[in-house]
């Protein structure tokens, strides 16, 4: 009566308001999915792929790795947010050969602490501290090894060259305050998850996550249902050629059977036309029915004697032929960490006692030893000893 609205129409205007915001929803979330075919082929396509790499990362870090089936879903960079560990490592991988898109993959903080440690010759336990510029440069080639491979598995799925760029890493704190599109465009809408189990040896049992745009996830499914199309229909033309063949001997056999059928009196006309018919087509095929001469190989006995001995002029033919001399003081075996520790002025032990001969090699072959001299402003070695 005096133009206010009640609670009821109130309540009645916000229900509007809600399933009209609900509604809109429904749409974006229908435009922005995958069919069930599409999301199959990346399951499929993600399943071989993560088992190849899963290959390689093993003998990175000398444990057995394994990834298992992947789930496909969809999420927003808020789910991302409320179920993900903080921080967590993302790696870019750029397709620039065969697909045409990127996707990222998601590491969990400790599981590349572990992965890094364990490609540095320790035991995985060194988990301390923040990640470094060192962590995302270890991880990153490992990516890039693990990718690599799997750009290989999908190059024969696909049957045709698939290549990456060398992968990039960036240590990200999903939170509110960062822009999702700061880190790539796709993530500020939804986009296509697809989750892996990972275990390494007994210290990770862990999830990595690989994100794709929805775009990029479509021509992958395109890609891979028009090569296996293409290949169904080379299989379909091959087999209908080789149906024909067969159809056409049949029927030749057919019609010489007809012409040639006994008690029939003497041959009319219709019936001297088709044999010549026949005739002409015999002859057609003869070229593929010509008698090929087969014999058994011949090959000389084998006798047990005294190989000839090579004349001593021939070895005349070698003399000019360069080969490498290699005097090795010693040798020793260091792992990455200690490797990047190495100073002007670091000692390095190596195999050799003092005193004890240096070797000699000639192309990497182990041939004598002997001592080091000096020769004027040089050095040399003396051979005292030739090994037999």
């Amino acid at each position: 009566m005096d133009g206010m609205l009640s609670q009821e129409e109130i309540n009645a205007l916000l229900n509007g308001m809600s399933s009209s915001d609900d509604s809109d929803k429904k749409i974006n979330t229908q435009a922005d999915s995958l069919t069930d075919a599409e999301k199959d082929a990346i399951g499929e396509i993600s399943n071989i792929s993560m088992g190849t790499a899963a290959t390689t990362l093993s003998s990175l870090v000398n444990q057995k790795v394994v990834i298992t089936t992947p789930v496909v879903s969809y999420a927003t960079w808020s789910d991302l947010a409320d179920t993900y560990d903080r921080p967590c490592v993302f790696i870019q991988i750029y397709y620039k050969d065969g697909l045409d898109g990127n996707n990222i993959l998601i590491l969990k903080e400790r599981d590349v602490k572990i992965i890094t440690d364990l490609m540095m010759d320790g035991d995985g336990t060194n988990t301390d501290g923040d990640l470094s510029e060192l962590h995302l440069s270890a991880i990153s080639e490992a990516m890039n090894q693990m990718m690599g491979s799997a750009s290989t598995s999908i190059s024969s799925l696909l049957e045709k060259r698939v290549d990456i760029s060398p992968p990039e890493a960036k240590i990200v704190d999903l939170n509110d305050t960062i822009d999702a599109g700061d880190v790539a465009p796709f993530l500020k809408d939804l986009f296509v998850k697809v989750a892996f189990k990972m275990e390494i040896g007994d210290l990770v049992d862990s999830e990595l996550m690989q994100l794709y745009p929805f775009d990029f996830a479509r021509d992958i499914y395109k890609k891979f249902v028009k090569d296996k199309q293409t290949s169904n229909e080379s299989k379909a033309v091959k087999t209908s050629s080789v149906t024909t063949n067969a159809a056409q001997s049949d029927n030749a056999g057919m019609n010489m059977e007809q012409v040639m059928q006994p008690n029939q009196g003497a041959p009319t006309i219709q019936n001297m036309q088709g044999m010549q018919n026949i005739s002409r087509g015999v002859n057609n095929m003869m070229p593929m029915m010509q008698d090929v001469n087969v014999q058994p190989a011949q090959f000389q006995p084998f006798t047990a004697g005294v190989a000839p001995v090579v004349q001593p002029e021939n070895i005349n033919l070698l003399m000019d032929v360069p080969l490498e001399v290699t005097v090795e003081l010693g040798r020793t075996s260091k792992s990455i960490k200690d490797i990047l520790d190495f100073t002007p002025g670091t000692i390095i032990e190596l195999n050799k006692l003092a005193g004890e001969p240096i070797d000699v090699l000639v192309n990497g072959k182990f041939v004598a030893k002997g001592e080091v001299v000096v020769i004027e402003d040089s050095f040399g070695i003396r051979v005292t000893e030739i090994i037999k």
